[in-house]
């Protein structure tokens, strides 16, 4: 296990005061959320009324299925609105109403568009590479400030030579870093699944992102793959990029995160380190809720204590209910 670098280090110590509580004010927070609501007909889909994460920090996601995270991840970055506050609560409801900022800057209805130039980018669970196009070509879509784009500007090479020659030599650079060179000039759909994540976070860095908000990057990634992208997702930590994901893979969730906040229905139940979340009742709750039909494995997400618990307990329930069902 390589030693802790100095970001790592710092990002701890900037958390290592704050309480482990649902709602805990960070030091220096980059994104503020205030009473975002998201209502579904009858169900409520997210209601949290306050979060912080801290800048420079790996902060985990996690919650069982259906927990409003992916929700959360849409309204924060403006591909979705929040239910309105005054038509949720009934009658006036000014102190209620949905904020969030990041880096400073209230968002609100901000377009996806703008609060990805802004500096907040994300992934999606369903990678959105663009399959008829090659990797080289999808890493250029993701570049800021490209004056190619525009009609006129692009009629005219002197004027946006200088800056493809610039964002063409990053995406080379970033394909090195995240092993995607030699596969440049490949139809992104024709990589792996792996791969494609690896393309998605590569894209999505060449934007030069403030925080990057990945959806469950583990998901459907070959095991190969899964240090590199431990690897990637640490650096990024450690090169000033603040780091806020989902993810359902608790060895993960252990080994990278520096804070982790627990959503269940909706709403925030818990947040602290890994170890520490892990333990309290609420996150038992949470996950005993979803998961008290299924098996509870390596997998789980839950310590190994408390999965040990939980099987404990159904076990001595089936061997309850058979000897009635005898009697």
């Amino acid at each position: 296990m390589s030693e802790p670098t100095a970001a790592t280090i710092q990002a701890r110590e900037a958390l290592s005061g704050v309480p482990h509580e649902p709602g805990a004010s960070k030091p220096d927070p980059i994104l503020v959320v205030d009473n975002i609501v998201r209502r579904f007909g009858g169900m409520t889909a997210v209601d949290v009324d306050h979060l912080e994460v801290q800048r420079g920090a790996i902060t985990a996601l996690i919650g069982p299925n259906g927990a409003g995270k992916t929700t959360f991840f849409n309204l924060i970055t403006g591909f979705d609105k929040p239910t309105s506050a005054k038509r949720l609560i009934g009658g006036p409801a000014a102190d209620k109403v949905a904020r969030w900022s990041f880096d400073g800057r209230t968002l609100g209805d901000t377009a996806a568009s703008k609060v990805a130039r802004m500096g907040m980018v994300r992934t999606f669970q369903l990678t959105k590479a663009l399959s008829r196009m090659t990797v080289m070509e999808n890493m250029l879509l993701g570049a800021n400030h490209q004056p190619g784009e525009n009609m006129a500007v692009a009629l005219i090479r002197p004027l946006w030579k200088a800056r493809e020659q610039e964002i063409t030599a990053k995406a080379e650079e970033l394909l090195q870093r995240f092993k995607l060179y030699e596969k440049r000039e490949d139809l992104a759909g024709s990589l792996s699944g792996g791969q494609k994540k690896l393309l998605e976070m590569a894209r999505a860095l060449m934007s030069d992102p403030k925080m990057i908000m990945l959806d469950e990057p583990m998901a459907g990634v070959n095991p190969a793959l899964t240090q590199s992208l431990l690897g990637h997702i640490q650096a990024l930590r450690d090169d000033g990029t603040t780091v806020l994901f989902v993810e359902h893979d608790m060895h993960m969730v252990r080994h990278i995160s520096d804070w982790v906040v627990v959503m269940a229905q909706g709403t925030i139940v818990a947040e602290g380190t890994a170890g520490e979340v892990m333990s309290q009742q609420a996150v038992v709750d949470a996950y005993l809720g979803a998961h008290h039909d299924t098996d509870l494995g390596d997998d789980a997400l839950l310590s190994d204590t408390t999965a040990i618990a939980l099987a404990e307990e159904a076990a001595a329930e089936a061997h309850a209910n058979e000897k009635e069902a005898r009697s």
